[in-house]
């Protein structure tokens, strides 16, 4: 997966990401998508690309469980959140809709750089650096690469192998 970051800090809490009374209005991601992150960056949604990846630092997603603030995410063809770490709520409620958390030091990524990421590592093809990222377990990578719990649950019938 290649895509150019957006950068933000630490905390960005679920409703930076999509405001709560936003979820009131509706569920839909294409109707969403043009929310997102508009208390952090009211340009954002306007400028936001599908394949980019949100860059983060320390605690992304924490706040409350909403997983709309997934669903919004991917509303905007964003498949991957690359943070420092991440509210454990918001790190299942990605796994879970098919989003790719990727756990690594984003300290020196920048705004606009490209971004590649494999398995275990992203590369800043921008800086030319390669970033270790923490390894995902094999269930959630199959969970993620078959679009989320519902759809991974329709292939498998459960997680027995």
């Amino acid at each position: 997966m290649i895509g150019r970051a957006r950068v933000f800090g630490d905390d960005i809490n679920t409703d930076y990401i999509v405001t709560s009374r936003r979820k009131r209005e509706s569920l839909d991601p294409a109707v969403l998508r043009a929310y997102l992150f508009e208390e952090v960056d009211p340009l954002f949604a306007a400028t936001v690309e599908a394949g980019d990846v949100i860059v983060a630092g320390r605690n992304f997603g924490c706040g409350s469980a909403m997983e709309v603030a997934v669903t919004a995410v991917l509303g905007a063809g964003i498949r991957a959140v690359v943070a420092r770490s991440f509210s454990r709520t918001y790190y299942r409620n990605a796994v879970n809709n098919g989003l790719l958390p990727v756990e690594c030091d984003t300290r020196r990524i920048r705004e606009g750089d490209r971004l590649l990421i494999g398995d275990g590592e992203v590369r800043n093809e921008t800086a030319g650096e390669i970033l270790i990222a923490a390894p995902l377990p094999g269930i959630m990578r199959e969970i993620v690469a078959a679009g989320g719990l519902v759809p991974y649950f329709r292939r498998h019938g459960d997680f027995s192998v």
